[in-house]
């Protein structure tokens, strides 16, 4: 058994080890200002379901998805707010932790915060200094980029064709990016330093917690495509630095996308995974994501969201409705041991919902943490059977109303040969 991953590093599918050995994971997680837009929901999405399909299949699997509750976006919106920057990561910290649990997921093994490594981020920058790929400046600390041979391996970026990254006048070459940060004077949040009082760079925050959680050495890095460049990039530089492999499998998934532009908080067309919880359902919104595959950008709208919610009433349909045939699971396993293909699976699933195959349909979708135990509630089942009574006797009128009532339930009733099943409607 082996399962296949499209690596950006390598452009190429790379094989997992086998079991037993354990598959380790870290996946860049959302910046705390604010509550979390629906794009924020996909990468964490897309790493539950695949720390779930791993387990599935045998391997142990340990997830660290990390909170940058320390950056340039939090101190700004802070002092817009006129609320202390800790206060405010802290409390959309917990926003953050509140909708993505009500995905019903589950929660990753580790969620560190950056502002909990410092010590380990200290002695990461003191052993870049000490080899000589970092240097201080007036209080920040910087990379030099020139110095490491490989810059631009994950990226594809070359060193001729950058542009600073944050321009200063100390840096040495303008292309360096900042380690550490010397505290501004609208900044109330600083930790002591060997190079004076300051807060890490974004940067530098992964690197530390990735290798504090997982080791020097892991298996997947995921998060999304626009992070490839120059976070991610930043990333594999300053760990390789100092002699380490870091990540062996980069994933980056497509983004979320409003008028064929990604959704970002900095650009302010956004949509909060709340909202879109309190207005479709956390499964429309799981069976969205289903759909696109994860290396590829889909569209955000309420099209494709009225289509998920669409597709899964059918699927809540043929879970209600007897068995007729059983299915081929290996279908499903082929599909995900190739690159992770849902939409493949979700297409898997329509043809056994079609065939009546309900059983593999009720252990695929609660696979990817779908609902499929719908008994309805005493009430309901009471209704139900009236009708199915009602219909049996001719009782055209009593069937109708009976069928009335389940409906203003929020239910949703199908007669077939064998009788009469309901169904909750998204």
């Amino acid at each position: 058994m082996s399962i296949r991953l499209y690596s950006t590093l390598s452009r190429k599918l790379e094989e997992l080890p086998p079991p037993p050995g354990p598959i380790r994971m870290y996946v860049c997680g959302s910046t705390v200002y604010a509550r979390v837009h629906v794009g924020n929901s996909r990468p964490f999405v897309l790493a539950m379901w695949l720390r779930r399909w791993l387990g599935s299949r045998g391997y142990e699997v340990r997830l660290v998805h990390n909170i940058t509750d320390v950056d340039d976006h939090i101190y700004e919106e802070a002092i817009k707010l006129g609320r202390g920057s800790r206060e405010l990561a802290a409390e959309a910290t917990q926003w953050f932790f509140d909708d993505t649990s009500d995905l019903g997921l589950g929660r990753p093994d580790v969620e560190p915060r950056a502002s909990e490594a410092i010590p380990e981020i200290l002695a990461f920058i003191g052993s870049l200094i000490a080899h000589g790929y970092a240097y201080e400046a007036d209080g920040d600390v910087y990379f030099r980029v020139g110095v490491y041979p490989d810059y631009g391996e994950l990226s594809g970026a070359k060193l001729e064709d950058m542009v600073a990254q944050e321009p200063s006048p100390q840096k040495e070459d303008p292309r360096d990016f900042a380690l550490w940060k010397a505290q501004k004077p609208l900044e109330d949040a600083a930790w002591q330093s060997p190079w004076g009082p300051g807060r890490p760079g974004w940067h530098i925050e992964c690197s530390a917690m990735a290798e504090k959680h997982l080791g020097p050495v892991f298996e997947i890095h995921g998060g999304g495509l626009d992070l490839r460049f120059p976070h991610h990039e930043n990333e594999l530089a300053q760990s390789r630095a100092r002699g380490y492999p870091f990540a062996q499998i980069w994933l980056h998934n497509g983004m979320l996308e409003l008028d064929a532009e990604k959704m970002s908080k900095s650009l302010g067309n956004v949509v909060t995974l709340r909202n879109v919880l309190d207005t479709w359902g956390r499964e429309t919104l799981l069976l969205y994501h289903l759909s696109g595959h994860w290396r590829k950008p889909v569209d955000f709208t309420d099209e494709s969201l009225e289509s998920a919610r669409t597709q899964l009433a059918g699927f809540r349909e043929a879970l209600a409705l007897p068995a007729r045939q059983d299915g081929d699971w290996s279908r499903l396993e082929a599909v995900l041991e190739d690159d992770f293909n849902t939409p493949a699976a979700l297409a898997v699933f329509h043809d056994w919902a079609s065939r009546g195959a309900r059983g593999e349909l009720a252990r695929g979708l609660d696979l990817f943490g779908f609902d499929t135990k719908l008994s309805p509630p005493a009430g309901l089942e009471e209704l139900r059977a009236r009708r199915e009574s009602a219909r049996a006797a001719k009782d055209w009128a009593a069937a109708d109303a009976a069928r009335d009532e389940i409906e203003a339930a929020g239910w949703a009733v199908t007669d077939h040969a064998g009788g009469t099943v309901i169904w909750p409607r998204p």
